[in-house]
């Protein structure tokens, strides 16, 4: 098998992809759903799930001239099963089950953060196993210590809000639109720093864990007890954003030092953010490690990262050919172990 069709649809991104076993990535189209979702402050997941049904086929097709290749030279189908909105799955698994029928093609379903967790082995240079995993998203905190593809161990997570929420819904305090967590970003580089010194949860808990929900409570505090100015919220934004980093930068430090390893892989939509990007190359460096981000276009969710997924994972498992299907809106990245 060396031409695998990825999908991804857990949430509010449509991605489809062609990754060739031999040649590489072919092409990769992908449908933002953000202005959708905008007005509402956050994803809809009905009107998530709608939109990957009206979108889904047309990225294909043009997925598929971009590479120059028709339906007929596919030969397996790999589709986020899980984690992610029970909707939004359905959709992408319902397209790829019944393509794949179609065609009498076998199917793998993806963990959607495998996907982002092996996106930076798409980049060049790409990591070597074993390596230390940051995954941090809006949905997920997680330090993973990967040995190999398939095998993977949890080193610490978050205890409540995920990083990526952190940063929005503190956006969304400071008036930012969604998804808010660039935008406060982009404001922050106006702030002044050390006006709010806002508190790093867990910084020495002396585990790998994280918690952002406390920081969450700081930002509003902080901006209904302060003038609703733009300076104002831009210092605001500013000491979120270092509290944010400070913390995550602390932690994956600390789980290489503890594993013994020196390769940092960041994966996830806030592994875009720059800051982050370039606290975390300074102190690991320091170190003697390096870090390795997947290039900023497979940050966030996209078919490259599931179709990438599923041919590592085709190397280790048959794909199916019983084209009934089931979901899993959770589910446990540890629960995927399938390395021998």
């Amino acid at each position: 098998m060396k031409l695998i069709l990825g999908i991804e649809s857990s949430c509010d991104e449509t991605g489809i992809a062609l990754y060739h076993i031999e040649r590489g990535l072919l092409a990769h189209t992908l449908h933002s759903q953000i202005a959708l979702h905008n007005e509402y402050g956050g994803v809809v997941p009905e009107l998530a799930s709608r939109d990957h049904v009206r979108h889904a086929l047309p990225l294909l097709r043009d997925a598929l001239q971009k590479a120059d290749c028709t339906v007929r030279d596919i030969d397996a189908i790999a589709y986020t099963q899980g984690p992610g909105l029970s909707g939004a799955l359905l959709v992408g698994a319902s397209v790829a089950c019944a393509l794949a029928y179609a065609l009498s093609l076998p199917t793998i379903g993806v963990h959607h953060l495998e996907g982002h967790l092996l996106s930076p082995l798409l980049s060049k240079p790409a990591p070597k196993f074993p390596f230390v995993a940051l995954l941090v998203s809006g949905g997920h905190t997680q330090l993973m210590r990967v040995d190999e593809v398939g095998c993977y161990t949890l080193l610490g997570e978050s205890v409540d809000d995920a990083a990526g929420e952190a940063f929005d819904k503190s956006a969304k305090l400071l008036g930012l639109d969604y998804p808010g967590g660039a935008l406060l970003a982009k404001l922050a580089q106006d702030g002044t720093p050390g006006r709010f010194k806002l508190p790093r949860p867990m910084l020495h808990s002396g585990d790998l864990d994280f918690s952002f929900s406390g920081l969450k409570t700081a930002v509003l505090l902080a901006v209904q007890q302060n003038p609703d100015d733009p300076q104002t919220r831009a210092d605001i934004a500013h000491a979120a954003q270092e509290a944010i980093v400070e913390v995550l930068v602390s932690k994956a430090r600390s789980a290489l030092e503890q594993s013994g390893l020196q390769q940092l892989v960041v994966a996830g939509g806030v592994g875009a953010n720059q800051l982050l990007r370039n606290r975390l190359n300074a102190t690991i460096g320091k170190h003697g490690g390096r870090v390795f981000y997947p290039d900023l276009e497979f940050c966030t969710d996209n078919g490259a990262m599931i179709a990438f997924a599923g041919a590592m994972r085709l190397q280790h498992q048959k794909g199916q050919r019983d084209y009934r299907f089931n979901i899993k809106p959770r589910w446990d990245l540890q629960e995927l172990n399938y390395a021998t």
